[in-house]
């Protein structure tokens, strides 16, 4: 088995950290190496997920379930992959240490079996914590992203509008 655990602290409420995290397909547009997540019902979805190891690259579905919604807090998941004897386990913890503060804890658990478990452990090991840092910092980034500000009014395509942008930016 393979565990990783990344903490981090966000520069967010707890309710604006659980108002991104409470959607899965949030979770799963995050994942380094997605191709595709389909959502089966609250609590099941299928990730399509490129992953590479050394010079060996595949594409994996991984049925992904939530096991335990208790936000903001927390939230549990366990995952299998779809012909491979790989399951997995996870979760997300978050506390608030400040009104516009909040510490996260995300947690990862893999196991393989049969034969090749060892070797496909051994290759995966030093991936798995990489993988964490990386999807924590995607999070982070995602949640303390400020609100985007209201477009601009097109610029008219016609005369009129060309020659008022030439004055302005004169």
């Amino acid at each position: 088995m393979i565990e990783a655990e990344h903490i981090l602290s966000i520069d967010a409420p707890i309710e604006h950290v659980w108002e991104y995290v409470r959607d899965i397909r949030r979770w799963a547009s995050l994942m380094p190496g997605m191709r595709e997540c389909t959502v089966i019902d609250a609590n099941d979805s299928r990730w399509l997920l490129k992953v590479g190891v050394g010079g060996l690259v595949r594409t994996v579905n991984v049925l992904v379930h939530v096991d335990e919604w208790a936000g903001p807090e927390r939230v549990s998941f366990s995952y299998q992959l779809e012909g491979d004897p790989v399951v997995g386990s996870g979760a997300f913890v978050a506390a608030r240490v400040a009104h516009d503060r909040t510490e996260v804890s995300l947690k990862v658990r893999v196991s393989g079996s049969g034969p090749v478990a060892p070797m496909w452990e051994a290759m995966c090991k030093p991936l798995l914590p990489r993988l964490a840092k990386s999807f924590a910092e995607k999070l982070k980034g995602e949640i303390e992203q400020p609100p985007a500000s209201p477009a601009e009014p097109a610029e008219s395509t016609s005369m009129l509008g060309s020659v008022g942008k030439w004055l302005r930016d004169r």
